[in-house]
């Protein structure tokens, strides 16, 4: 179980981590591990959709005022991700992967609006 979040934006982004997994749960996806570290980052979600490894990247935001979650993946964070995924899939034998998205819009006490990317980097 990851630790208890510090910050505001911390919260949010576990609240957003945990609605994203059930979201994929219940769509049959199997949830391998959550925040794993990498010596070039964390990644978010591994999962398993058929013989797929799918690294997940999750951003949430509370409003739209900075635009819809997904645009904070920015260049530098698809390459990190690109680089995490690559030493994992490396360690663990993996050959069919690929990075997902998922947006998560709402706060803790709300349902969220979940938007899945695949294969998005």
């Amino acid at each position: 179980m990851p630790t208890q979040p510090r910050t505001h934006n911390q919260r949010i982004g576990q609240w957003g981590e945990s609605a994203a997994a059930d979201h994929l749960t219940a769509q049959g996806w199997t949830v391998l591990a959550r925040n794993v570290r990498t010596s070039y980052g964390e990644i978010d979600l591994v999962t398993q959709h058929g013989d797929v490894t799918v690294f997940i990247e999750v951003k949430t935001r509370t409003s739209d005022s900075f635009g819809p979650p997904e645009v904070a993946v920015s260049t530098r964070k698809q390459q990190h991700m690109i680089a995490a995924a690559e030493q994992y899939a490396a360690e663990h034998n993996i050959d069919h992967w690929q990075i997902d998205v998922i947006a998560v819009e709402g706060s803790p006490g709300m349902k969220p609006v979940i938007t899945h990317f695949e294969n998005a980097i």
